[in-house]
């Protein structure tokens, strides 16, 4: 099933302030270190895959490259939904800014790729 970002927005800050706390009882620096925390496992998540592919397998870590990367995918997940609510505490549209901010890159390289 594709979703879009509205639809995460919806289900996110719902499921936040029903199962967890009140969106804006986190500082947007809350938001934004738990985000950062998330990107900080991805990245650990792929050492592990390099780790892996190199035939340096850890005990108790990832023995497949599915695995590895099923790990990875996890943790960006994680990453965007913080994201998410980090935008939602500022109230900003993320598909809007995600929209601006591909659109102005591509200005800047020339590029005719436009969302």
């Amino acid at each position: 099933m594709n979703m879009n970002l509205d639809t995460l927005r919806e289900a996110n800050v719902k499921r936040c302030e029903q199962y967890f706390h009140p969106l804006n009882s986190w500082s947007p620096t809350d938001w934004a270190c738990a985000m950062a925390g998330e990107a900080g496992e991805a990245c650990n998540a792929v050492k592990k895959l390099k780790r892996h592919a190199a035939g340096a397998g850890v005990p108790g870590q990832p023995t497949t490259t599915v695995e590895c990367v099923d790990a990875i995918a996890k943790e960006l997940a994680d990453t965007i939904i913080y994201a998410d609510l980090l935008a939602a505490r500022l109230h900003i549209n993320l598909s809007d800014a995600v929209r601006h901010k591909f659109n102005e890159v591509s200005d800047r390289m020339h590029s005719p790729i436009r969302i």
